[in-house]
């Protein structure tokens, strides 16, 4: 098989404040915006790079009942719903812009994890889990 991962989802709550942490803050590229019901789904990625993220709003996933809607909102804000991991060379670089803004919520700082990776947390707007590994 010749397989290469080409979206990953997050769910996402507020489109504006998203585009304002994922293109705005972390630099990474909107590749697509669409309205559909109410709701938005935002694609965005690295730029060069083939690999996309979409932020979806998880209350317009059909079959998902009003009651778990709730848990998935409550998962969402605690940060335990789901979690992406980027990954920079500038690792400490990268947490000191984040921290400099002041908006942004640290879970973290950066680390020297015992399973072998330098890395960071923040939570996105939604409260999803955004770690950031040291790349060599």
């Amino acid at each position: 098989m010749n397989l290469s991962i080409h979206s990953t989802f997050l769910p996402h709550e507020d489109p504006e404040r998203s585009l304002a942490f994922y293109r705005d803050l972390l630099g990474l590229e909107l590749r697509n915006d669409v309205a559909y019901g109410g709701h938005r789904w935002l694609t965005l990625g690295a730029p060069g790079q083939p690999v996309s993220l979409v932020l979806f709003p998880p209350g317009a996933t059909p079959g998902v009942t009003e009651e778990e809607g709730r848990v998935l909102a409550e998962m969402m804000a605690k940060g335990t719903l789901a979690m992406i991991i980027l990954a920079t060379p500038d690792l400490d670089g990268v947490f000191e812009q984040l921290q400099a803004r002041g908006e942004v919520e640290i879970v973290q700082e950066p680390t020297d994890q015992p399973y072998g990776v330098r890395d960071c947390a923040v939570r996105d707007p939604a409260g999803n889990m955004v770690r950031i590994q040291q790349t060599a």
